[in-house]
């Protein structure tokens, strides 16, 4: 249980940050390289498939550190990080523009990171306390 939980600790933050990198830096390869802009690169499917992996993966991994942890400031946080990249899919990205779709998408991705960031710190620290 404890190594399933850092794996998907892990991993939650891993994709929530290639999300970011991914909605950054893919106008700026455009840009940079005009050959690249003409290739279908899928922006939006690649958004969906990302966060269709990180909310079970997140869900479960943020509830089982709360069961052991008991710190349910982490769930919240991953719980409003989850919602604002749900968010971000869900709403049409004609209706908020782009640059608010990118920036709900990096402002949940940051929440999705830093909550999996301290639920892995706080189940570290319960494998090492001496209680029973």
């Amino acid at each position: 249980m404890k190594n399933t939980l850092a794996i998907g600790d892990k991993t939650a933050i891993s994709l929530s940050l290639l999300c970011t990198v991914h909605c950054l830096a893919l106008p700026l390869f455009a840009a940079l390289l005009p050959s690249a802009a003409a290739v279908a690169l899928k922006d939006e499917l690649f958004h969906l498939w990302v966060v269709l992996a990180v909310v079970p993966i997140s869900i479960y991994t943020l509830t089982m550190g709360c069961k052991r942890h008991r710190r349910y400031r982490v769930l919240i946080l991953g719980g409003i990080g989850i919602a604002v990249l749900g968010a971000s899919v869900l709403i049409d990205h004609h209706i908020l523009g782009e640059l608010w779709e990118k920036t709900l998408t990096v402002v949940g991705a940051i929440f999705i990171a830093a909550g999996h960031f301290w639920n892995y710190r706080l189940c570290r620290q319960e494998d090492k306390c001496p209680c029973p």
